[in-house]
């Protein structure tokens, strides 16, 4: 029996275990660290614009640059229709998300091995940080979308009321780089090389991807396959929200947005089963 001596000596302790299981997600937790979360993609924002020279300008350039570029090749010289709106306008509305998507997706995907320091020492949900690298590029979003708004005056072109399904576009873009981050963040842990791979990804993803170009343009016999590509989706209902583009197609949304739901759920219990041996492959 134990002396009061020495029971007097112990100190209280708990053991922090991963949850076995397949569908052991714990998603409750990411609530409840909700404040790091907040930290962590101020911390991103944060390190994206020091020491910067001309700051928040870097986030307009890439997109207007691509856009010049587009009308100059895919409008001026290869003549590609816009469904009858200004191609500057049409090929910005596009880049709008696809900017985003391409910086969520490739900050995401390397956010475990950035983020090494601190898996080794404290407990947190790793989920944590792809969930802010993916949340983060929406600053830069702000910015362009400001001056894709400007664009729009120029060419007298109004917003209509779609523009108040705009957060849920923005909502499935979110989820589509978070979802492939999930994917490529956890297999990068192990091989490092996946960091190499995905700035290719995302630029092989674009040209199949309605930037240059519309949806109507893909025939119809293939459409349903194409729009298993997620981005499709986001882009169609960015143009139809804020363009007032007419007759969407929204089979095309609706199947883009199902393959999200499924590439995320599957990306979600990946990276949970990975996250066991974060520590010890970093």
């Amino acid at each position: 029996m134990e002396s009061t001596a020495e029971i007097g000596f112990k100190k209280p302790f708990s053991v922090i275990q991963p949850q076995w299981g397949l569908f052991q997600l714990d998603l409750v937790s990411i609530w409840h660290y909700r404040e790091l979360l907040y930290f962590f993609v101020w911390r991103d924002v944060l390190l994206r614009f020091k020491q910067t020279v001309i700051g928040a300008a870097w986030v307009i350039l890439q997109p207007l640059i691509t856009m010049i570029i587009f009308t100059l090749i895919f409008s001026k010289l290869a003549k590609m229709p816009s469904d009858g709106i200004p191609y500057p306008v049409f090929a910005f509305t596009a880049l709008l998300p696809w900017s985003f998507f391409s910086q969520a997706l490739m900050r995401s995907s390397a956010s475990i091995v950035q983020s090494s320091n601190l898996i080794t020492k404290i407990y947190f949900p790793r989920l944590l940080i792809p969930v802010a690298a993916s949340i983060a590029p929406i600053v830069d979003l702000f910015f362009s979308f400001l001056f894709l708004l400007v664009l729009m005056s120029w060419y007298k072109i109004t917003p209509t009321w779609g523009i108040l399904a705009l957060p849920l576009f923005l909502a499935l873009a979110i989820m589509t780089a978070l979802a492939v981050g999930l994917w490529s963040s956890a297999i990068n842990v192990r091989y490092r090389d996946i960091a190499n791979i995905i700035p290719f990804v995302c630029q092989v993803w674009m040209y199949a991807s309605p930037v240059a170009y519309p949806v109507s343009m893909v025939p119809e016999n293939w459409r349903l396959f194409y729009s298993l590509n997620p981005m499709v989706g986001v882009i169609e209902g960015f143009r139809w929200a804020l363009l007032g583009k007419g007759n969407p197609d929204f089979m095309v949304m609706a199947v883009s947005s199902v393959a999200v739901l499924l590439l995320l759920t599957s990306g979600v219990v990946f990276f949970k089963r990975m996250e066991q041996s974060f520590a010890d492959d970093i």
